[in-house]
């Protein structure tokens, strides 16, 4: 299958990389990047250590037919991305939204006249420099149930991406917010890895009391204790990690606050519900973007 890896960074890399024995893929990034890897290949290091040689550019200029489009972009930067890609869309084009937060799948399916799916995974990367990324943990990955979803997960697991379908892929959203609203904004804030996070238990359990909250208040179910839980382990795994939204402050760019902790909030407001360590984790990141 031809597939296009929209907005390679540490994420869409790895998993282009991977899926690039068995299928035709196209990576399209930024030029250092992307010069990098046409020049000695995408290394990866970590969970798994190879160099893959894969096709990389920095505009998308064509869309084939039967085409899988992986949107691994900031979900800040959708609406532009695909806006900059849309006349070359078919209506078989197959868009797969893997980012961070809530409504990524929102945006793009407001733009086309295609399938859109929304995926999830818990891979642990980091970028180290052009042309290198670093796997901490390699993780799941979860899809929406929708046409085209067996196939694309048939085609990860056989490219050792763990994958499989989710019948409820909105809890699955939720449980990676909890995830990325602590670990992402908190490490970010402090400019710490991941691991470091293990000594401020009493933060992230007010956190993450806030999150669960909203959670429920939205129709679901979660257990606190079994919230938090689930975050020291992902702290612990992924212990050397530098999380994406810290990697975003480091390089002076716009981060997804507004889509994870900033998207509770504005939850928040609407069953009137106060949050305000999640109110004051969105200003502090704000402020550090406000001083680039």
């Amino acid at each position: 299958m031809k597939i296009i890896i929209l907005g390679a960074g540490a994420i869409g890399s790895f998993i282009g990389a991977l899926l690039s024995k068995d299928n035709d893929v196209l990576l399209i990034g930024r030029k250092a990047h992307v010069d990098e890897i046409n020049k000695n290949g995408l290394q990866i290091k970590g969970s798994i250590n190879n160099n893959y040689k894969v096709k990389a550019q920095t505009k998308l200029d064509k869309i084939d037919n039967n085409t899988l489009i992986i949107l691994s972009t900031k979900v800040t930067d959708s609406e532009k991305t695909i806006n900059e890609i849309k006349d070359l869309i078919k209506k078989d084009t197959i868009i797969l939204c893997m980012q961070n937060g809530l409504g990524s799948e929102d945006i793009v399916k407001n733009l086309v006249d295609c399938e859109v799916l929304r995926g999830i995974t818990t891979v642990a990367n980091s970028f180290l420099e052009p042309g290198k990324i670093n796997c901490a943990s390699l993780g799941d990955i979860y899809l929406e149930k929708g046409g085209s979803s067996k196939g694309i997960v048939k085609m990860f697991n056989k490219a050792k991406l763990k994958a499989e379908i989710s019948e409820n892929i909105k809890e699955r959203i939720w449980i990676k917010l909890f995830n990325n609203s602590t670990i992402n904004t908190l490490t970010a804030i402090f400019n710490v890895k991941n691991g470091t996070l293990s000594n401020a238990q009493e933060l992230i359990n007010g956190v993450v009391h806030e999150l669960v909250m909203v959670a429920n208040k939205e129709g679901f179910n979660f257990d606190e204790k079994e919230v938090k839980g689930m975050i020291e382990y992902v702290i612990k795994e992924t212990s050397e990690n530098k999380s994406s939204t810290l990697q975003d402050i480091l390089k002076n760019r716009k981060t997804e606050i507004d889509f994870l902790n900033g998207k509770v909030v504005e939850l928040a407001k609407k069953h009137n519900l106060e949050v305000p360590i999640n109110k004051t984790l969105v200003q502090m990141i704000k402020f550090k973007e406000s001083n680039y």
